[in-house]
């Protein structure tokens, strides 16, 4: 009997505050018959909703493709503000081999998922990660480099400048109408890769945020930290301190326990003690047993020691 493939997702769109609209997005995956919807994850000061769910690959495609729409639909990004870095009001529709399935199938998948999303909306899409057109635009920071409002505007300045040809070229859309974003749901970005990240957040006992940026400035890999993670230090206005808030790309490469360490230590040199940590949405199972592992200086751990596990094959 033929394996079932099944394919993680991952999307966020660029609303957390308004419950309305968050609801009505989050609805286009519950329609959708073959999805698990497994969380979702309004944050109010990013300002966004990251969505998790869980099914076979033409189930996922039909459910993203839905939600990018509502969320298009709903979301006006003249209007959005927020402390995290988007470019759309559907910002991302990445995806991710979650069993049975391999990452050039997820590529192949993922294109299907921005030519549709294309036809049906005419929403601008940029393709990143393993099924990017070219090796700058596997990063989501290139793609989002201005944001919304720089993205739409620098387009608008370059499209019709000849002497501004190349940076245009670099900059727009892999699909749009007119080679520009959308100026009411800005562009979507359709990725696969190999691996989910993880969000991930450190709170801090202190009110200084300078505090923080500073930690998450030698966190982060583009400033020197580890290259598979990216991290800012911000306030979360409905709590006490401040927060190191990380994503993840890769555990496998930098382990969560190893930057908690690390913003631990960090902190210690300014005084000021952990208060407490936050995951944000789901967590593999292996990247949990790797830091109690660690923790516990356990030898010879194994995996199916964990009873859990065995349940997954049955």
């Amino acid at each position: 009997m033929e394996k079932k493939q099944y394919v993680l997702a991952v999307p966020n769109f660029s609303n957390g505050r308004d419950h309305d609209v968050i609801e009505a997005v989050v609805n286009e995956v519950r329609k959708v018959s073959g999805v698990k919807l497994v969380s979702y994850e309004p944050e109010h000061d990013f300002n966004r909703t990251v969505v998790t769910f869980i099914g076979q690959p033409q189930p996922v495609k039909e459910a993203l493709v839905n939600m990018a729409a509502k969320a298009c639909e709903l979301i006006d990004m003249r209007e959005h503000k927020g402390t995290h870095p988007r470019i759309g009001a559907q910002d991302t529709l990445p995806i991710f081999p979650f069993k049975d399935i391999t990452i050039e199938e997820c590529v192949d998948l993922a294109k299907e998922i921005g030519n549709e999303l294309h036809n049906k909306t005419k929403i601008p899409i940029y393709f990143a990660g393993e099924a990017a057109r070219n090796e700058e635009r596997k990063a989501f920071a290139y793609i989002r480099a201005g944001q919304y409002e720089g993205v739409r505007d620098l387009l608008k300045e370059c499209k019709n400048n000849e002497e501004r040809k190349q940076e245009y070229e670099n900059r727009k859309p892999d699909l749009s109408v007119d080679g520009l974003i959308s100026d009411t749901a800005g562009a979507t970005i359709c990725s696969a890769e190999t691996d989910g990240l993880t969000a991930y957040n450190i709170f801090l006992g202190t009110e200084n945020i300078q505090i923080a940026k500073e930690i998450a400035k030698g966190l982060r890999g583009p400033t020197g930290g580890f290259s598979t993670v990216r991290a800012v230090g911000i306030k979360f206005p409905e709590r006490e301190g401040v927060v190191v808030s990380m994503n993840l790309l890769d555990c496998s490469k930098t382990p969560m326990h190893r930057a908690f360490e690390f913003v631990k230590r960090e902190a210690e040199r300014y005084g000021v003690m952990v208060t407490g940590t936050e995951l944000v949405g789901p967590i593999k199972l292996d990247y949990i047993l790797d830091s109690f592992e660690y923790f516990f200086r356990l030898e010879g751990f194994r995996k199916e020691q964990v009873l859990e596990t065995h349940l997954m094959d049955m």
